[in-house]
């Protein structure tokens, strides 16, 4: 096991190239794993994510779990659990064509003092709908826990591979979040945009666009290898970090066999059924 970068952080694509890990280990919240994934993006690397964060949907372990962690790691265990990718290709605001690769979510979205956009989508090349919202955003499985949660979309388990599309605040109550398949090419247009439209990539990378732009997203080949911890159960995360605990445990009702449960209705009408 080698560490570098023990002074400063690395924040940039070109000062990680030089290293070809067999395993990433990121101590952080979502935000920092989906770094270390941007910056990785060509390469997949296994990634255990320890969370230190405040949500940590990503994470499969917590800041006192670290040594039990690495240790699975280091001894093979960990688990393997891909997950969807998707890409985006858009012409930049010089023309040149830009291709962006995200594991939680692209977005576009309205500046802060500019009306609602004006966005038509298409699938698999037959047009869909317009959207008349704040911005839209189109997720994966992964990313369903993020922005898209917060705006109203689906929670979809990790081992679906499917697309969230999510408006942000539209002005049609009709337009509700829809998932469509993982093998459907989609086609987002900016129709009408009172100002700059940005396309947000995993809320860390930033792009502008302009009225008539278009960006085209697809599922990404290669799945990003994200590791969790073996027999954890997979839903756990989101019982923990949506407080779903419940006001009464698993086993305060034990099961009962049929006949006991015969015998007390039988009390309960008088001996008869």
């Amino acid at each position: 096991v080698r560490a570098f970068y023990k002074a400063r952080t690395a924040t940039s694509k070109n000062a990680v190239a030089p290293f070809r890990p067999d395993a990433l280990v990121v101590l952080g919240g979502d935000g920092a794993i989906l770094a270390a994934v941007r910056a990785f993006a060509d390469e997949p690397v296994p990634t255990l994510g320890i969370n230190f964060g405040r949500v940590g949907f990503l994470a499969s372990a917590e800041s006192s779990q670290w040594q039990e962690a690495i240790e699975e790691l280091l001894t093979g265990r960990s688990v393997r659990e891909p997950r969807m990718r998707l890409e985006a290709h858009f012409a930049d605001s010089n023309g040149k064509e830009v291709r962006v690769v995200a594991l939680n979510d692209v977005v576009l979205t309205r500046g802060a003092f500019q009306g609602m956009l004006t966005l038509s989508l298409k699938v698999g090349g037959d047009w869909l709908t317009h959207y008349r919202a704040d911005g839209l955003i189109v997720a994966t499985p992964s990313g369903s826990t993020a922005y898209s949660l917060a705006a109203g979309g689906p929670l979809v388990a990790p081992s679906i591979e499917g697309v969230v599309v999510t408006p942000v605040c539209p002005q049609a109550l009709s337009h509700r979040a829809i998932v469509l398949g993982a093998t459907e090419e989609l086609e987002v247009v900016v129709e009408e945009s009172s100002g700059v439209t940005t396309l947000v990539v995993d809320g860390q990378g930033f792009f502008q666009m302009q009225q008539g732009d278009r960006v085209i997203l697809r599922r990404h080949p290669v799945p990003w290898p994200l590791l969790a911890r073996p027999g954890v159960d997979p839903y756990r995360r989101w019982r923990e970090r949506l407080g779903w605990r419940g006001s009464v445990e698993p086993d305060a009702f034990p099961p009962r066999d049929l006949d006991e449960r015969a015998d007390e209705d039988q009390d309960d009408h008088g001996g008869s059924v």
